[in-house]
């Protein structure tokens, strides 16, 4: 019976690691193909979503209205996303908008036109659509508590993010710009 004991228990604590592992966090939803009637990749979106098991996706259809596209994973905030149809372009690193943004900082040349500005859980990114019921577009994205903990990737993932993301934005409203 000793003999037993001592073989045995390596194999059940073996078993309850393998267990306790399997039970540990993981994506257990499916990455959205598009957010709110606006198609994103599965490879931008995939750094910005939580954890969990039960993706959910509400709010306007983007390309319709100006709106705003809420994505929660277990009811945390993912990516909130807002789209707004703008007469003007409106500056992202002006005054009016600082306190949207914690460490905001101008991002890079945009390889669609526009001015961007990018916080540490947050972009805003102003282009011109060039159709004649919309002249410019205002692009707003935050990403929840639960996106990459480094600030710098975090940043680096949302920038992929948006350089994917505006441009379908775009594409959907048929802007010429």
């Amino acid at each position: 019976m000793r003999r037993s004991v001592r073989t045995s228990a390596p194999a059940l604590l073996c078993g309850l690691a393998l267990l306790a592992a399997g039970c540990g966090g993981g994506r257990e939803y499916a990455l959205p193909k598009d957010v709110c009637g606006v198609p994103v990749s599965e490879k931008s979106i995939s750094p910005l979503l939580p954890e969990g098991e039960r993706l959910v996706m509400q709010g306007d259809r983007l390309a319709d209205m100006s709106g705003m596209c809420f994505v929660t994973v277990d009811s945390r905030e993912g990516v909130v996303a807002g789209v707004e149809k703008t007469d003007r372009f409106y500056d992202p690193m002006g005054e009016l908008v600082e306190y949207k943004f914690t460490n905001r900082k101008k991002m890079g040349p945009l390889p669609f036109g526009g001015a961007g500005a990018m916080g540490d859980k947050n972009f805003v990114i102003s282009t011109p659509c060039g159709t004649p019921d919309v002249s410019h577009l205002t692009v707003s994205v935050s990403v929840g508590e639960r996106a990459e903990e480094d600030a710098d990737r975090r940043r680096a993932d949302m920038e992929a993010f948006a350089l994917t993301f505006v441009p379908s934005v775009k594409k959907e409203l048929a802007c010429t710009a």
